[in-house]
């Protein structure tokens, strides 16, 4: 896989998509202490640094997290002093470079209402991190079978004029019938009704994920790393001027 390059001020975006989000777009789903956000516990299980390098980004996580709390975070791989990394994971970063975008006729609009059987459906294939509230990010699409939700697909986190596409996953029993492309293509359509431009983020490891969002038009743009930070004391906070 080669890695893309797109223009230096969407690039610093995407370089840390939920802090522009939850200083942006998803600043109503937002805890904030100065340089450190979170998504509310029940919408996302996210955390954002507003630059990991900075003991002063670590000191504000810490009193979000409080004394042995955890933490989410991207980019991390080595923890500052008072924190130690729990376990990490690789992952890959996608846009949208030639994607084909519409609507699809299947598709219904999921909602609050929905929520049980979207957890019952992501249990099932696990294709991320869904809380009850996630569905409020933004727009939630599905295909049903016989009244039955089969096939998911839908909006996460927001930077500013781009839309990450999230909790991707179909049924076992109608796996390759091309739901989840179909889907994927009508959240983008949405995404690019407002001007904005779709991306989205999988597992390294998922291979299978990957050559098919690269065959339906996504470029990988970077590799990433994920990581779960526990907050073991004081962190060190550095005078500045």
């Amino acid at each position: 896989m080669s890695v893309t390059s797109i223009d230096a001020s969407s690039s610093h975006i995407l370089d840390n998509p939920a802090w522009a989000a939850l200083t942006g777009p998803h600043v109503h789903f937002a805890q904030r202490i100065g340089h450190a956000a979170r998504y509310q516990q029940d919408v996302a299980p996210f955390y954002a640094l507003s630059d990991e390098d900075d003991p002063r980004a670590w000191a504000d996580l810490a009193a979000l997290v409080g004394p042995g709390g955890t933490a989410a975070v991207r980019g991390v791989t080595e923890a500052a002093v008072g924190w130690e990394v729990v376990r990490t994971g690789h992952g890959v970063q996608l846009v949208d470079t030639a994607l084909r975008a519409e609507p699809d006729p299947e598709a219904v609009r999921l909602g609050p209402g929905d929520v049980p059987e979207i957890l019952d459906l992501v249990a099932r294939t696990e294709p991320g991190p869904y809380l009850p509230r996630t569905v409020e990010l933004g727009t939630y699409l599905g295909i049903r079978h016989q009244g039955r939700l089969i096939a998911l697909a839908g909006e996460r986190l927001h930077p500013p004029g781009w839309t990450e596409i999230s909790a991707v996953c179909t049924d076992p029993a109608h796996r390759g019938r091309g739901l989840a492309t179909r889907l994927v293509r009508a959240v983008a359509a949405g995404i690019r009704e407002r001007g904005e431009r779709p991306f989205l983020h999988a597992a390294a490891t998922n291979a299978n994920a990957i050559r098919l969002y690269e065959s339906i038009g996504f470029t990988l743009r970077r590799r990433t790393v994920f990581s779960l930070v526990r907050h073991t004391g004081a962190a060190a906070l550095e005078e500045t001027a």
